[in-house]
């Protein structure tokens, strides 16, 4: 039996996780809640949960302005890019970098846990940092990222 590839796992969980995240932003653009209004909300009898005054900035971000959602399709349309590669992004040394991986599938699962529609995408961006984290701690390099490395404009 052969040994797990771990960024080529990494890889691919981050792939639907990030497609999830762009869909489930877009719908959070249209559907607007913040998940986690139930911790120290009221109940109301007509109209259930009230979020506490405490999270009114999130309120802010996630239901009145969408900045959240349209920064988590930002972010993942990003790193789909980073992931697939884009032949732009190919050459660059960003391509390369497991460690940018990593930050930013962290910053992912932040932004999506945020919104209702993301925590999937969160837990999925979470699990694809984990992987990638392993693959940084057992020394792996992409192959293809090791062939053009020190090429300008070879890739």
């Amino acid at each position: 039996m052969g040994n797990l590839v771990w960024h080529e796992y990494a890889r691919l969980v981050a792939v639907a996780a990030n497609v999830y995240a762009v869909w489930a932003s877009f719908f959070g653009l249209i559907y607007r809640k913040f998940f986690w209004d139930f911790v120290g909300g009221t109940l109301r009898d007509p109209g259930g949960i009230q979020p506490s005054p405490n999270s009114a900035i999130f309120i802010t971000l996630i239901v009145k302005a969408p900045i959240i959602q349209i920064l988590a399709m930002i972010m993942g349309l990003f790193i789909i890019a980073l992931e697939f590669p884009l032949p732009q992004l190919k050459k660059l040394a960003i391509h390369r970098s497991i460690v940018l991986r990593i930050v930013l599938l962290l910053f992912q699962t932040f932004l999506t846990i945020l919104f209702y529609q993301g925590t999937n995408a969160a837990i999925y961006s979470f699990i694809a940092a984990m992987a990638y984290t392993r693959a940084q701690v057992l020394g792996e390099v992409m192959e293809d990222a090791k062939a053009n490395r020190g090429k300008a404009g070879g890739a």
